[in-house]
């Protein structure tokens, strides 16, 4: 009979300082498929963290699934407000692991400004980088979650918009045809609205520009009260809603490749942890990730089991 762990609400999470102050185990019944045969993590005593949105929730219970099925004891801390107390917690130890987007290490944790353009390129220098602060990045996956402007089928096809240029123009030659919805993150961050408006030169005035939450974004866009709303490259609305994503032709916004995120003393006390994360995390691409997020956001069903059924459905794990 599957056993179903409890996951975690968010309310239920806490970060204090470098550390977090809730969660539980994980009670899958589940063993190796592909991934985790001879249980090489036996033994193993893992926290996995993740962030509080849905695409974060189903990583970390992907990650979590994973070391079960090798072997390992695992307690769930997912779900934690913002990205500063799901990273802190890997780097002081007080979680083992958790699923992080490079992009964000690049100019969130570790202060740069400029991106890189490779996604690959951008991934190693965030490795090198972190190496120093007790934090090893494993290999990434091609899941990019990134900013974009999309707008609904039917402006898309009035305005003939398909990049971001392409909408910086219409700016320029219509004004009034340019409507933004976006989060108040987005408003105020150097590689959302401002540095966007500076590398495109797309001049849309203050009073075209209403701020929101996210999932009121989507509806927007789609139903066109906003010509452009600010989207999640990887969010499963996108596809359910049939929005058009803009290409950003200028590759402004900064690759966000999603890859496993480990304390470095973990992986040296576990070094299988890198073998049994592997396979999985080289299965993670764009149109899996809408479609398990629109399984979650679209469907309302519940992310672990979201994450379950793809894992054992790939044939990563087997039940019972």
């Amino acid at each position: 009979m599957r056993r179903r762990a409890c996951l975690v609400a968010a309310g239920l999470l806490a970060a204090s300082g470098c550390g977090l102050t809730s969660g539980s185990p994980l009670a899958d019944d589940v063993r190796p498929g592909s991934v985790g045969r001879g249980e090489p993590l036996k033994g193993a005593r893992l926290t996995v963290t993740s962030k509080a949105f849905t695409e974060q929730l189903i990583l970390g219970a992907v990650m979590g699934i994973a070391f079960e099925a090798a072997g390992a004891d695992v307690l769930d801390r997912t779900g934690i407000q913002g990205s500063v107390g799901s990273r802190e917690a890997v780097r002081s130890g007080d979680a083992d692991a958790g699923y992080e987007y490079t992009g964000t290490a690049w100019i969130t944790y570790l202060g740069r400004d400029e991106p890189l353009d490779d996604p690959h390129a951008q991934w190693e220098a965030v490795r090198k980088a972190d190496a120093g602060n007790g934090v090893t990045w494993l290999a990434p996956s091609s899941l990019d979650n990134t900013y974009a402007l999309a707008t609904n089928r039917a402006n898309a096809r009035r305005y003939g918009t398909r990049t971001l240029s392409d909408v910086a123009g219409l700016a320029r030659s219509d004004p009034g045809a340019v409507t933004l919805c976006v989060e108040g993150e987005f408003a105020d961050r150097a590689d959302g609205l401002p540095g966007l408006r500076k590398e495109y030169g797309m001049d849309v005035p203050a009073r075209s520009v209403t701020q929101m939450d996210t999932g009121t974004i989507y509806t927007r866009a789609a139903q066109g009260s906003c010509t452009y709303g600010e989207v999640f490259t990887t969010d499963g609305r996108v596809k359910s809603m049939d929005l058009v994503v803009m290409d950003d032709d200028r590759r402004f916004f900064p690759h966000r490749n999603a890859a496993p995120m480990v304390n470095t003393a973990t992986l040296k006390e576990w070094p299988a942890i890198a073998a049994v994360l592997g396979p999985v995390t080289a299965k993670l691409d764009n149109d899996v990730a809408r479609t398990l997020n629109a399984a979650v956001d679209v469907d309302g069903e519940d992310p672990h089991q979201v994450a379950l059924d793809w894992m054992v459905a790939e044939g990563f794990v087997r039940e019972g």
